[in-house]
């Protein structure tokens, strides 16, 4: 899909805050708002925008242990990476899921309430998956950035 300066703009203001009114969203990018409504629309519709949410504190809302996890498995034919893959995905404590290589199989980003929290966690995921071969867990400290924007890139004359 063609993006212009416009529709960059509009996905720009919505990455910082989706939650702003139509006539705002229209007025800070120098637009009228049937122009931003319409387009905004368009970039739902062409899967652009995925979808709008609110991004909330782990620390206040009891989520506060952030955990990076590498996993790999014994056996990775296709059938075998599918199924953990969906076993994860399905699963509520993680947050991110990622499949990789080289190195571990899958980095998974998941939150919970403490380490105890995370100890349940590791026993439901990963002890008892025959095909689990290693499990290395980061622990965050501090969140020292959090930001899910994407760069934007400006279209380039022809």
């Amino acid at each position: 899909m063609d993006l212009d300066a416009t529709d960059l703009r509009l996905l720009d203001l919505l990455q910082q805050d989706a939650a702003r009114s139509n006539q705002d969203l229209a007025a800070a990018a120098h637009t009228s708002a049937a122009t931003a409504l319409r387009r905004v629309r368009r970039l739902v519709d062409a899967g652009v925008i995925e979808r709008q949410v609110a991004l909330l504190s782990p620390d206040r809302i009891g989520a506060g242990l952030g955990a990076i996890v590498e996993v790999s498995l014994d056996r990775q034919g296709a059938e075998h990476l599918d199924a953990f893959e969906q076993r994860m995905a399905a699963d509520d404590e993680v947050q991110q899921l990622w499949r990789v290589s080289p190195g571990p199989d899958f980095v998974l980003v998941v939150h919970c309430a403490d380490m105890a929290g995370y100890h349940a966690l590791a026993q439901r995921l990963f002890t008892q998956d025959a095909n689990v071969r290693n499990v290395k867990a980061y622990f965050a400290v501090k969140r020292a950035k959090f930001d899910p924007r994407l760069v934007l890139r400006r279209p380039t004359p022809a």
